[in-house]
């Protein structure tokens, strides 16, 4: 999220729109120290970088980092959570073999299509049927899926200066983790210049770009 998606849902939690992520590990296999020792640290700059774009609602799965399985037991995951929160927009990242210039990361390839599945099961009863009948999580229609990172972007949402600080500042959150990545950009050279090219294709300075799918309107809610 902090890597320009983060200045959108700044921009959305200064309208007043809820918004709460999810993440499917705590990211423990992402620096060189300790597993044990990394995940908790992950977690609370992750919470300090959710502060910094107004966004009060943090759910941490905890399925092993490095190691993330697109099966069924992820996709109930994410359908539960989908269920719980009652979205009217999933956002997830791009999470094709080939993304951000390079090859994409197993762990992003299968929260992207876990997310994907996820959301729709959310909205089939007959799916993970007992997140309704024991756990009494109804099934949910989410309206959009929102991908950002995709080459084929469909969408921009506008961001203002501030909404770019706040961004920016929500990837600085993540102090011990960038300092694991001596060669990483400037966080605000970085986010700036995602969001000024955003704005290029956009017409307005900065932009945050999304390839969205229209999942059409209400169909399995109760």
């Amino acid at each position: 999220m902090e890597y320009g998606a983060s200045a959108a849902v700044a921009t959305w939690t200064a309208r007043g729109i809820e918004v709460a992520y999810l993440l499917l590990t705590a990211g423990e296999a992402g620096m060189a120290d300790p597993p044990e020792t990394v995940g908790p640290l992950r977690e609370r700059e992750q919470r300090q970088a959710c502060a910094q774009v107004g966004v009060r609602y943090l759910t941490v799965l905890r399925h092993p980092d490095g190691m993330l399985e697109p099966g069924l037991p992820l996709r109930r995951d994410v359908a539960r959570e989908v269920r719980r929160f009652r979205p009217d927009a999933v956002l997830t990242a791009a999470f094709g073999v080939e993304a951000y210039g390079g090859l994409n990361q197993a762990d992003h390839r299968a929260a992207g299509r876990s997310a994907v599945d996820g959301t729709r099961d959310a909205d089939n009863r007959w799916v993970f049927r007992e997140l309704a009948e024991t756990e009494n999580l109804p099934p949910w229609h989410t309206r959009w899926l929102l991908v950002t990172g995709d080459d084929r972007p469909t969408h921009a949402l506008a961001v203002t200066e501030p909404a770019v600080q706040a961004g920016i500042a929500s990837l600085r959150s993540h102090a011990a983790y960038l300092s694991n990545l001596p060669h990483h950009p400037d966080p605000g050279e970085l986010i700036s210049g995602i969001l000024r090219r955003g704005g290029a294709a956009a017409g307005t300075e900065y932009a945050a770009l999304f390839r969205a799918f229209d999942l059409g309107g209400l169909a399995g809610n109760d």
